[in-house]
């Protein structure tokens, strides 16, 4: 397997299965009864079910360039004992078999949204986040002794993906086509001061799972190789995605609720939008180096890489 036919598939599933949870999630927290019907505010069933057939495609291709890369086969026939092995016998084949039964039971709750939104999206969230935990299978967390290391990585991918969910959901519902009303700009409002409380939540997650990783991987050298250099440099973008969400939470968002008491809340409604899509920008970019780096040793040399 190729290093950037690697991180370029392990960028999309991360992507796709935190989208799954976060925007699932988004719906239970930040919207209420006929507000969760499939596009009332956010089309959660074309979404949704979009993810989940995704994310199977991508675990599926996964599998196949993993098997291929252990083995060295490339022709299917002689590649599929090599599969079935690794899928039956080996606890990354386990992570992926929940991972696939997950994205089942996430598509089948979204055939029902219709009848039971709030349900549906309910065991979809339920169901995004196994999905999502089971890639920490594949993290640096597994491959330590003991529970610590592995479930940090577990909950930093589950607050990543609800901080990255609702990002998109507050793009999607700030886009300018959804702000030429004031009901419309008046439910963005609502929405952003619900989150507040959750956000507060998913900061402290990412932050301490985040100085418990490190913790476990620290090394005298590890800022002198590309592991450590990638690590600084999403940090940085983390500490730039608090000061944006800081704006939103003290300064943007207020300015919006008291522009709408004052009738004039279309320039407060585009700063948001604006925050809202350079806050989203960095946590991708993010999310792509957390794909590099599972794919680096944190004790490498820059000259082993």
């Amino acid at each position: 397997m190729s290093e950037l036919a690697n991180i370029a598939l392990r960028f999309a599933l991360y992507t796709d299965l935190m989208l799954l949870f976060g925007v699932a999630l988004f719906g239970l927290y930040s919207l209420k009864g006929p507000e969760r019907i499939s596009g009332a505010v956010l089309p959660f069933r074309s979404l949704l079910t979009g993810t989940t057939l995704l994310g199977a495609v991508l675990s599926v291709a996964g599998m196949v360039l993993l098997a291929s890369a252990m083995s060295g086969e490339t022709d299917s026939a002689a590649l599929r004992p090599h599969m079935e092995m690794m899928v039956l016998e080996t606890d990354v084949g386990l992570a992926w078999t929940v991972r696939i039964i997950a994205l089942v039971v996430a598509g089948i709750a979204m055939l029902l949204h219709r009848r039971a939104p709030g349900v549906s999206l309910l065991v979809a969230t339920l169901a995004g986040g196994g999905a999502l935990a089971s890639l920490a299978w594949s993290g640096h967390g597994a491959m330590d002794e003991g529970i610590w290391h592995f479930t940090a990585d577990i909950l930093h991918l589950l607050a990543g993906g609800a901080w990255l969910g609702a990002l998109v959901a507050f793009a999607w519902m700030s886009r300018t086509a959804a702000l030429q009303t004031e009901d419309r700009i008046r439910l963005l409002a609502h929405a952003v001061t619900r989150f507040e409380s959750i956000g507060a939540v998913i900061v402290v997650v990412i932050a301490v799972s985040g100085v418990v990783n490190y913790l476990f991987i620290a090394g005298p050298k590890l800022f002198l190789n590309t592991y450590g250099v990638l690590l600084f440099v999403k940090v940085a973008l983390f500490a730039g995605m608090l000061v944006l969400a800081a704006l939103n939470r003290f300064h943007l968002g207020p300015t919006l609720e008291r522009s709408l008491r004052e009738g004039q809340y279309r320039v407060a409604a585009n700063a948001l939008r604006r925050s809202v899509m350079v806050e989203l920008t960095a946590a991708v970019l993010i999310v792509g180096l957390v794909a590099w780096l599972g794919t680096l040793s944190p004790g490498a040399e820059i000259g082993d890489l």
